[in-house]
């Protein structure tokens, strides 16, 4: 059965599920080095307050999350900025568990892309473009989602440079996700890909759950933030309207 969802300005979401693309939050989350600890504490107990409530910090880039431009650009916009339109998008998503398990540093490349839109279809303009990597099976194993060698890098894949500006140039899309922690692969400290894309105030997003769950198009996300005043990002919730 399909549902209908009209948002306030008539557009109208067409979709049979909803999949939910976000990690839990909890304490033994992976974090990037150097991030503060995921902290949940209890400060209220039903017993003795008659309520139950708990306090929580993390980083903002932490768990299944957004990152704002202001992240690497002196000056550049906080996630509050962010209008609520830009954050409901049609999305795409590209499937390279494959290359991912063949080659922990495999780059998305243009010819992946254009491999996909003659299967599919043209990635058309405003869309987020997913990358199922297969990464998000290693969540629970944090040695295995960094896979650092003996210096200390990080061995995981992501969007090329290449392929990132060729979807921003010549597909014009609304910004890019993946299931690892960063949308650059692990081995790039640069931010090449993160920079490229929040030059422009897009979106992107990163710890994405259940890409495994989604068709390749025919998406509509929904991401919620904390709208965290000056925050470089945000931990979000992210859904999936599938048609």
């Amino acid at each position: 059965m399909t549902n209908n969802f009209k948002s306030n300005n008539l557009k109208t979401i067409a979709y049979s599920k909803i999949v939910d693309l976000t990690h839990a939050i909890h304490p033994n989350i992976p974090i990037w080095s150097g991030d503060p600890a995921t902290e949940i504490a209890t400060v209220a107990q039903i017993e003795t307050d008659g309520y139950f409530l708990r306090k929580f910090s993390m980083g903002e880039h932490s768990g299944t999350h957004i990152n704002a431009p202001n992240s690497f650009y002196a000056g550049g916009a906080s996630i509050d900025s962010y209008s609520p339109q830009s954050l409901v998008s049609p999305a795409i998503a590209i499937d390279i568990r494959e290359q991912s398990l063949a080659n922990p540093d495999y780059t998305l490349t243009i010819d992946d892309i254009l491999t996909w839109e003659q299967q599919h279809k043209l990635i058309e303009p405003g869309n987020i473009v997913l990358l199922y990597t297969g990464w998000q099976e290693k969540w629970d194993h944090e040695r295995a989602f960094f896979n650092r060698d003996d210096r200390g890098i990080c061995h995981f894949p992501g969007f090329g440079k290449a392929a990132t500006q060729f979807l921003l140039e010549e597909r014009s899309i609304a910004g890019i996700g993946t299931d690892t922690h960063g949308v650059d692969t692990g081995r790039d400290e640069s931010f090449a890909v993160n920079k490229l894309v929040l030059e422009k105030q897009r979106i992107v997003l990163e710890n994405l759950a259940n890409l495994d769950l989604l068709p390749a198009a025919d998406i509509t996300l929904v991401i919620g933030i904390l709208r965290l005043l000056g925050g470089s990002g945000s931990p979000v919730s992210v859904l999936a309207f599938v048609d």
